[in-house]
């Protein structure tokens, strides 16, 4: 990894400036974009191949937010990198803005992928896959999907699909943070032993924490071959990841910010400023 601390304070200043950004709309995916701020800070900060002076460079590494509702962290990240200005995030789903509720590639600089109804984005990105691989090209794709979006079944066909053609240029990452809009996944819909399932699949997979910035970089730094399968990081994660007050709310995946909601946030992103990394 090139630089840890680096990589850590680019984490804080996406959770930050995600707060700020729905805080100041007053509701919005708070838990779900939470939890994948640090797999952003890696592939924005330290593994992926792009030029934010040039969003269409045609040799730059391609992401996929398939989870498209956590839009809002994908934004300061993109943001933070130079893509646009940060000030630009104040204008989250508001009229006339570049930055819709979920990611939209016509409308935001840097967003490869339009995304938000579930279960597409990773078929996106199997596509964009097999493109490069079929032309020679040595772009890699990365997909963030969320572990309710796995009820979809055109997630499994896209799985299958991947597997199927090797497209070792492809990595996948599972948002495995136990909780989806309607309550836990164990209630909604189980979903057992997901590395076996990603095994049996075609897939080799490994499982980490999701806040760990390390062992995600060491996961997906080395540049994958045609003799070995596509790779799964499942991320052991926390809805709410970061910030004490959400990961203990029962359910922190979509909120609408009553007087007391709002001031413990904005207490946490007071903490978040202050903090050293």
């Amino acid at each position: 990894m090139k630089d840890v601390q680096e990589v850590r304070e680019l984490a804080r200043h996406i959770r930050i400036e995600t707060l700020k950004m729905l805080t100041g709309l007053g509701f919005g995916h708070y838990g779900g974009s939470m939890s994948v701020v640090e797999t952003l800070a890696v592939l924005y900060g330290d593994v992926m191949r792009i030029d934010p002076d040039k969003p269409d460079w045609q040799e730059r590494d391609y992401f996929v937010l398939s989870k498209g509702h956590a839009g809002p962290a994908l934004y300061a990240t993109l943001a933070l990198k130079g893509y646009f200005p940060v000030s630009e995030l104040q204008t989250l789903n508001q009229n006339g803005t570049r930055l819709p509720s979920h990611p939209d590639r016509l409308r935001t600089t840097g967003v490869d992928a339009t995304t938000g109804s579930l279960g597409q984005g990773v078929s996106i990105a199997a596509g964009m896959a097999l493109s490069h691989k079929l032309a020679g090209r040595s772009n890699r794709v990365f997909c963030i999907l969320g572990d309710g979006e796995l009820n979809e079944g055109q997630c499994w066909e896209a799985f299958q699909f991947i597997a199927h053609h090797n497209l070792h240029n492809l990595t996948l990452f599972i948002d495995y943070n136990k909780q989806q809009l309607d309550g836990t996944l164990d209630e909604v819909i189980k979903p057992f032993d997901l590395a076996g399932k990603f095994s049996a699949f075609g897939f080799d997979v490994q499982t980490i924490k999701g806040d760990d910035v390390v062992a995600i970089s060491e996961a997906v730094t080395p540049i994958r071959h045609a003799e070995q399968r596509p790779l799964v990081v499942i991320l052991d994660s926390i809805k709410g990841q970061g910030v004490k007050y959400l990961e203990q709310l029962a359910n922190s995946h979509h909120l609408r910010l009553t007087p007391d909601v709002k001031l413990e946030i904005e207490n946490a992103i007071a903490e978040l400023e202050a903090a050293h990394v």
